[in-house]
């Protein structure tokens, strides 16, 4: 089963070099075990664009959907056999980042 899992932060571009370290090695390890599907740091909400496309001519509103004090400041795309694994594995991801992580299992088709 694949989990998305939301790295939490209301900092933007707050990470250290050391978390960065710590982040790699935690990525060799999902990678070893075959836990690696994907991961990515994304850029602060504020440059995002909200597209909804609904209508008749799709609109395009600056910055993010929800007001929030809190937001996704990164993501993993893991791999586990149930969430027992993934929820064990993501508390040494939690400590690697030094934030709180969201993980949501992926619907499957």
């Amino acid at each position: 089963m694949q989990y998305l899992v939301n790295v939490i932060d209301g900092r933007s571009n707050s990470g250290t070099a050391e978390e960065g370290a710590a982040i790699d090695v935690f990525n060799d390890k999902l990678r070893a075990g075959g836990h690696w599907v994907f991961a990515a740091g994304l850029a602060d909400p504020t440059v995002s664009t909200v597209v909804d496309g609904r209508g008749d001519e799709p609109v395009f509103t600056d910055g993010p959907f929800v007001e929030a004090k809190e937001w996704a400041a990164g993501l993993w795309i893991i791999e586990a056999p149930d969430l027992d694994v993934a929820l064990e594995l993501m508390a040494e991801g939690s400590k690697a980042c030094n934030r709180r992580l969201e993980v949501r299992p992926l619907l499957q088709e």
